[in-house]
């Protein structure tokens, strides 16, 4: 994960990368979970878990560009397959594709496992 991306972005940037995150999670998972309540067949059963568990993944800020290109391949595949909003899902699928690229910020658990590490040496006896 350290060589996608250079930094993990502080302060402002990375409280505004949570909200995209937060966003995003919270848009998924109520719309899977609306999926489920109508009652589809297994397969979309499984996909609809699928999207949850991602949406819950992106919503922590682990694995940022592998969960992030999910994020956009489905919210394109929703935008084309399913009934419903379009441009909600181009949304979705371009957030998806933005914390792909950019990463996830420093408030993240990429952040925590991946990140740079500094470590301070101070000379002894002086």
């Amino acid at each position: 994960m350290r060589r996608l991306f250079s930094t993990f972005a502080p302060g402002w940037p990375g409280a505004g990368l949570l909200s995209l995150r937060l966003v995003a999670a919270l848009a998924l998972v109520t719309n899977r979970i609306a999926g489920l309540r109508a009652g589809p067949s297994i397969g979309f059963v499984i996909l609809d878990l699928t999207v949850i568990v991602t949406a819950l993944l992106l919503l922590v800020g682990l694995w940022t560009p592998v969960v992030g290109t999910l994020v956009t391949l489905f919210g394109f595949w929703s935008a084309y397959a399913e009934a419903g909003d379009v441009w909600a899902s181009i949304l979705l699928g371009t957030i998806g594709g933005a914390l792909a690229l950019v990463g996830p910020g420093a408030w993240s658990a990429d952040a925590r496992l991946f990140g740079w590490r500094r470590i301070n040496v101070r000379e002894r006896g002086k």
